[in-house]
């Protein structure tokens, strides 16, 4: 089974913080193990809602608003990860999704590159990279989008892959057949989708392919958290990988 695994953003990560060198280095060890064997397939992190932008779409109109912010509606139904020069040309591609879907909220979030902890140096203009969050809504958490849309969404995806900007696309099942998993200590708390929302912004994901299937990424997700502090949340979300689902 393929699955979306998400941690949720903090006060460090907010704050810009730098991760400990290492925490760095134990991570990098962890998912080198996983992507040796073919399990890891993606994956990186998010930065500070500084760099990230929220649209509102709602009755043909549409709303911009740059952070810093809050979390608000932070339940993601799809994901698209693109490469382009400008946050602008993303919010461009973004007004042509949105407007396709209607009444919809998305996010761009700017993907942590190694310059940006340290890693490397940064080479000269390189791409930024943004994902763009779809927000859930009653449709992708029940019956799915009209057969109308997902052809418009189809075409458009077709667009952004010939002009080079869009990486990759994941579907996600509805959160119904998500887990969340609380971990304060180490000491590990599991809830059962489906979820109303998610109040936290994502701090970062992995894509995972794990035969296990769910009890696999669960004991994955204990590894995960006891790097990252033993102290977070993190949802276990499905991938959608039937026919009429793109992924990775």
């Amino acid at each position: 089974m393929r699955f979306m695994i998400m941690h949720k953003h903090d006060a460090n990560t907010e704050a810009g913080v730098m991760p400990p060198a290492k925490l760095i280095q134990e991570m990098g060890a962890f998912i080198g193990e996983y992507l040796k064997d073919g399990r890891f397939l993606d994956g990186a992190g998010l930065g500070a809602s500084k760099t990230r932008t929220r649209m509102i779409f709602r009755d043909g109109r549409s709303s911009v608003k740059h952070g810093p912010y809050h979390g608000e509606h932070e339940l993601p139904a799809s994901t698209l990860l693109l490469k382009v020069r400008t946050r602008d040309e993303a919010i461009g591609w973004a007004e042509r999704y949105g407007k396709i879907l209607g009444d919809c909220e998305l996010e761009l979030g700017k993907i942590t590159e190694p310059w940006d902890l340290g890693v490397m140096p940064m080479p000269e203009n390189p791409p930024l990279q943004i994902l763009l969050i779809e927000k859930a809504d009653e449709a992708t958490e029940g019956g799915g989008r009209s057969s109308k849309t997902k052809g418009e969404l189809t075409r458009l995806r077709t667009e952004m892959t010939k002009a080079g900007v869009l990486v990759s696309t994941l579907h996600l099942q509805p959160s119904a057949k998500a887990k969340r998993l609380v971990f304060t200590k180490n000491d590990l708390r599991v809830l059962d989708g489906p979820f109303a929302e998610s109040k936290e912004l994502i701090g970062g994901f992995t894509v995972m392919e794990l035969a296990g299937g769910m009890d696999e990424a669960i004991s994955m997700c204990r590894r995960y958290a006891e790097i990252l502090g033993g102290t977070l949340e993190i949802d276990v979300r499905t991938v959608d990988t039937s026919e009429q689902a793109e992924t990775v």
